[in-house]
């Protein structure tokens, strides 16, 4: 692991392995690293633990379209929606309305 910000993130989820902001981290580093099946692990991780985590769903679907995977981009988008239409987080749902209708336009449905 050459990544320093991701060597320390993973040393400190280690002595918090519940502190869903640094899985979250640990995902991002990885995404920007373009490891992205290593990224979409720690999405999954973070969303079995906080299936609430709003934040995790825009980028989960976009590792997902990223590496051609349509039907699960689609699902995840179509989760994070009803996610933060439950908790009433208009910024994500906007976000994540706007992310599916640019990714359909973009796969032509």
């Amino acid at each position: 692991m050459d990544n320093w910000r991701l060597q320390q993130l993973t040393g400190m989820l280690k002595e918090d392995p519940n502190d869903e902001f640094l899985l979250f981290a640990i995902a991002q580093e990885y995404t920007k690293l373009e490891q992205l099946e290593t990224a979409i692990d720690h999405y999954n991780q973070l969303k079995n633990m906080n299936p609430e985590y709003v934040g995790l769903y825009y980028h989960l679907a976009a590792a997902y379209a990223e590496l051609e995977l349509v039907k699960e981009a689609a699902r995840t988008y179509e989760e994070g929606i009803l996610i933060a239409q439950k908790l009433g987080d208009q910024h994500a749902l906007s976000e994540l309305m706007n992310a599916k209708m640019n990714f359909e336009l973009e796969m032509g449905f």
